[in-house]
C-alpha cells in the first residue's frame, strides 16, 4: 500500500470521495451499495478499464462520518474506513470487520541464507521483486481463496503465490507454475462469517501472494499502472460473483450446437483426414457437432488463407458437405501475420500502420508458425475492426467458429520486449502494459466481426484472456498433457475459471501432449462430458486419441458419455440462460453451493453441474472404487436410483464404465433423446426427469442460434415438484413461435435405474 501520510482533507463529488493526503491524492468511489472502488496512481493518470465497459454506478445514498480512527463511508451494505497512509478497511453493514489492510511491513521469504546476502551486499527484502503498486491485507486463520482464473494446483489458493502474465510455457503444467495463458486478477475470499471479492483491475505484470509469504497477511500488486481494485460484498459466493460479473459482464447465451461434442487434432492435414474423422464419427455412432481445423488448413500458416491443394481447390464445397452431414467447422486463427510482400494481409497492415512497432517506429518482427511475422496492434480499435472484417473470408467458406491461439502473444524468437509499442485506444502504450489484454482484444475483434457478418451468436475460443473476456469468448486451458495429474487438475482448474467469471471452458480431453492410455481417455471423457466446452484435442506426433483408437471397451464407454452429454443439452442450455443473467458458472465447486460446509471448501475431485447434478469422477489409475462426499440433503444415484442422505462419505463401486453421478432431491432435469448432432431432429417434446423432493425449475426455449431472444422471442416454463414427485407447471413467458407440442415426465429416484414410465403432463398443468 502506498504510504501517503496524513489525511488532510476530503471532498465528495457525487459518489466519489476525493482524498487529499500529505503525499498524494487518492479516491474511493461507491458504484453500488455492495461494490466500492479504491484508486490511487502516483502519476495521476487513470486509463480506461479493459474489463469494465460502460458506467456501472447506480444511485447510492452515502453517509460520511469523521471519527478519531478515520473517515467512514457508509453505503447501507458496506462501511469503508479510510485512515492515514491510505489504509482502507471494509466492514459489513453491522460494523463487523471483513477485509482490513495490514499495518505492518511485508517480510519477503528468505530464499537464500542471510549471511550470503550480507556478503554480497544485499538484504532479504532487496532480493525479491518489489512492486510499484501493492495492497497488503490482513489474513484471517480460516480464510480460503478461490478464483484467480486459469491457475494450476488445487481449488483453495491459500498458501500459494501467482503471477498475472499470460504465458505459453511448453513444460508440463504442475502445481508450482506461477502463470498460464490467462490473467484474471479476481478472487473470492471465504471464512466462517463472511465472503467477499477483490478485483485488481491492472493489466501490467501482477503478483498475488495468498498467504504464502506470511500467515498474517496476503498481498497483490503490479509492476506498473494504478492501484485500482474493487471490493465486492455479498451474503454468499453467488452474490459476490454476480457483483463481479455485473462489473465485467456475463457470457452471452451460446448457439446450442456449441454445447455438443467437438473433435480436434493438430494433424488433420488434408481433406481426406477430415473426411475419415467425420465418417468414423457417424459409423461408430458417436454424436458430434464440430470438427476443428488446426494450423495445417492454412497456406503456409498464413492467416485468412486456405490451402487449396490439400482441399482439392474447392474447400467451400467440402465444408458444405460436412455441414449437410451435421458437422460445423471451427478453424484456428493465430495473430502472427507472415512477413511477406505480396501477401495482402501483411501489405495492408504495413500500409495502414496496423502492426506493433519498435520504439524506433519500425514494424516489430518476431517468429511464429509462418516464420518471420508481424503482430496486429489489437489495442487500436481500427485494427480490431480490420481484423474483424477479415473473418468474412472464413465465413464465406462456411466456417462457423473461430479458435484464437498463440495470442498471449506467443513467439519463437524470445518474448516480445516490454517496450514494443502498442496503442491503447488513441494513447500510445507498450507491450508491458497491454500484454495481458492482447488475447482479450483479439477475441473481441473476432467476436464483433462474426456478429457483424454472420448475425448469429458468435462462437470464439481463446487461449489467452483477461477479466471480461467472457463477453466475447469461450476458452480452453491450453496445452495440457496426457497424464493423470492433468485430469486431476482439470476439476479445480475449470471450477476456478468459472468462479472467475469464465463459464464456457474446458480442457483437451485425453490430453494434448504425450500419449494417452485407454484407461485415461475413458476416465477423461467422464469429466469432459460434464464440462461446458466438450472437446477432444491432441498434438501432432502423439498417439491418436479419437474414440475408436483403443478398442471396443473404450469406444463403448466413450459413446455412453457423449450420448449422456447430448441427453443433458437442454439442462446445459438452461444453465447458460441462467448464467447470462446472474453470472453463476455452469461447472461449480461444491463450495459455491455449500459454503458453510467445511469439507466442500477444499473438495478437489468432485463438482456440480448447475445446482442439481453432482459428479464424483474417478481420477486415479487402476481404481474401480470412489470415495464420494455428498453435502447436506437428499441425493439420488443417477445410475441406480438409490436414495442417499448427506452430509456423508461413502465408497461407491466405479468400474471403468462408471462415473459416479448424483442428483439432488427436488430436481427437475430436462433431457432429450440423443441425436447425431444438435438439430438433427426437431425438438417437439420436452422430457423431464423428476427426483422427489420439494423444488422448482425454470426451463428456457428459443431457436438456439441468433439474438432474437433478447427481443423476447423465447418461451420460459416454470415447474414445481413435490416430495412425492408430482409436477405442475406453467408458461411464464410465451414469445417463441415453436413451443413444445407436449411435455413428458419420468419420476426417477428410489424407483430403480429406469424410473417410472414416461407420462404426459396434462396441458392444463402448464
Amino acid at each position: 500500500m502506498a504510504k501517503l501520510g496524513k489525511l488532510n482533507k476530503y471532498g465528495q463529488e457525487g459518489q466519489k470521495i476525493i482524498l487529499e493526503f500529505e503525499q498524494g491524492r487518492a479516491q474511493i468511489e461507491v458504484l453500488t451499495p455492495y461494490i466500492v472502488n479504491v484508486f490511487y496512481d502516483p502519476e495521476k493518470e487513470r486509463v480506461p478499464s479493459k474489463a469494465i465497459e460502460g458506467s456501472k454506478s447506480v444511485s447510492v445514498n452515502l453517509a460520511l462520518e469523521e471519527k478519531k480512527d478515520g473517515l467512514w463511508i457508509h453505503t447501507g451494505q458496506v462501511s469503508v474506513r479510510v485512515c492515514d497512509d491510505f489504509y482502507v478497511d471494509f466492514f459489513d453493514k453491522d460494523g463487523r470487520e471483513v477485509c482490513l489492510d495490514y499495518r505492518g511491513e511485508r517480510r519477503p521469504l528468505e530464499r537464500v541464507s542471510s549471511s550470503l546476502l550480507e556478503q554480497e551486499g544485499h538484504s532479504a527484502a532487496a532480493s525479491v521483486q518489489q512492486c510499484k503498486i501493492q495492497a497488503v491485507k490482513q489474513l484471517k486463520p480460516s480464510l480460503h481463496f478461490y478464483g484467480l482464473g486459469d491457475k494450476t494446483g488445487f481449488l483453495d489458493k491459500r498458501h500459494y503465490d501467482y503471477e498475472m502474465w499470460n504465458t505459453d510455457n511448453p513444460a508440463p503444467q504442475v502445481d508450482c507454475f506461477k502463470a498460464l495463458y490467462k490473467s484474471i486478477p479476481f478472487f473470492m475470499a471465504l471464512d466462517d462469517t463472511h465472503v467477499y471479492g477483490l478485483f485488481f483491475d491492472n493489466t501490467f505484470k501482477g503478483y498475488f501472494n495468498m498467504g504464502q509469504e506470511s500467515e498474517e497477511y496476503y498481498w497483490f500488486g503490479a509492476e506498473g499502472g494504478s492501484l485500482d481494485y474493487y471490493y465486492i460484498a455479498g451474503d454468499s459466493m453467488p452474490e459476490v460473483l454476480s457483483g463481479y460479473t455485473y462489473l465485467t459482464g456475463t457470457a452471452p447465451l451460446p448457439q446450442k450446437w456449441t454445447l455438443g461434442y467437438h473433435q480436434c487434432r493438430w494433424g488433420y492435414v488434408t481433406q481426406e483426414d477430415v473426411e475419415e474423422i467425420a465418417r468414423n464419427m457417424r459409423e461408430n455412432d458417436i454424436p458430434c457437432d464440430v470438427i476443428h481445423f488446426d494450423i495445417d488448413y492454412m497456406q503456409d500458416y498464413k492467416v485468412f488463407t486456405w490451402n487449396q491443394e490439400r482441399y482439392h481447390n474447392d474447400p467451400d464445397s467440402f465444408l458444405d458437405r460436412l455441414f449437410r452431414d451435421g458437422f460445423k467447422t471451427v478453424v484456428i486463427n493465430d495473430p502472427g501475420v507472415k512477413q511477406e510482400e505480396g501477401y495482402p494481409i501483411y501489405d495492408e497492415g504495413v500500409k495502414e500502420g496496423y502492426f506493433a512497432k519498435t520504439p524506433e517506429g519500425e514494424v516489430y518482427i518476431n517468429a511464429v508458425w509462418p516464420g518471420a511475422a508481424a503482430f496486429p496492434d489489437f489495442g487500436n480499435p481500427k485494427v480490431r475492426r480490420w481484423w474483424g472484417r477479415n473473418q468474412k473470408f472464413l465465413l464465406d467458406r462456411g466456417v462457423r467458429g473461430i479458435w484464437n491461439d498463440m495470442n498471449e502473444p506467443a513467439s519463437f524468437n524470445g518474448p516480445l520486449p516490454q517496450d514494443v509499442v502498442f496503442m491503447d485506444g488513441d494513447r500510445e502504450s507498450t507491450h508491458g502494459e497491454l500484454h495481458n489484454v492482447y488475447g482479450h482484444f483479439m477475441a473481441k475483434a473476432a467476436y464483433e466481426g462474426l456478429k457483424e457478418f454472420d448475425g448469429r451468436r458468435p462462437f470464439v475460443i481463446t487461449r489467452a484472456c483477461y477479466a471480461g473476456s467472457q463477453k466475447y469468448s469461450t476458452a480452453w486451458t491450453g496445452d495440457n498433457c496426457s497424464i493423470w495429474a492433468h485430469l486431476q487438475m482439470a476439476i479445480p482448474q475449470l471450477c476456478n475459471l468459472g468462479l472467475s467469471g469464465m463459464p464456457f471452458v474446458g480442457t483437451d480431453i485425453g490430453g494434448f501432449g504425450a500419449d494417452t492410455t485407454p484407461e485415461l481417455l475413458a476416465r477423461w471423457v467422464q469429466v469432459g462430458c460434464f464440462s461446458p466446452l466438450f472437446r477432444n484435442h491432441s498434438a501432432l506426433g502423439t498417439r491418436k486419441q479419437e474414440p475408436w483408437q483403443f478398442g471396443k471397451e473404450v469406444l463403448d464407454i466413450y459413446r455412453k458419455y457423449v450420448k449422456l452429454r447430448y441427453r443433458l443439452i437442454p439442462y446445459f442450455y438452461d444453465l447458460f440462460y441462467e448464467e447470462e443473467r446472474t453470472g453463476a458458472p455452469i461447472m461449480r465447486p461444491l463450495v459455491f453451493q455449500y459454503e458453510k460446509d467445511r469439507t466442500a471448501r477444499t473438495c478437489n475431485d468432485e463438482f456440480l453441474v448447475g445446482g442439481n447434478i453432482l459428479v464424483a469422477p474417478v481420477v486415479q489409475p487402476g481404481t474401480d472404487k470412489k470415495m464420494v462426499y455428498l453435502p447436506e440433503g437428499v441425493w439420488y444415484d443417477y445410475w441406480t436410483g438409490a436414495r442417499l442422505t448427506g452430509p456423508a462419505w461413502f465408497v461407491k463401486d466405479a468400474p471403468l464404465d462408471t462415473c459416479p453421478v448424483y442428483v439432488k432431491g427436488g430436481s427437475i432435469i430436462p433431457v432429450m433423446e440423443p441425436q447425431s448432432y444438435v438439430g438433427e431432429k426437431p425438438l417437439e417434446e420436452l422430457m423431464l426427469e423428476v427426483y422427489p423432493g420439494e423444488g422448482s425449475y425454470d426451463h428456457y426455449l428459443d431457436n438456439g442460434e441468433d439474438f432474437a431472444y433478447r427481443e423476447g422471442k423465447y418461451h420460459q416454463y416454470h415447474f414445481e415438484v413435490t416430495e412425492e414427485g408430482h409436477v405442475t407447471g406453467e408458461v411464464v413467458h410465451a414469445g417463441y413461435g415453436e413451443p413444445y407440442k407436449r411435455i413428458l415426465v419420468c419420476r426417477r429416484g428410489g424407483r430403480g435405474p429406469e424410473g417410472a414410465p414416461w407420462e404426459e403432463l396434462a396441458a392444463g398443468c402448464f
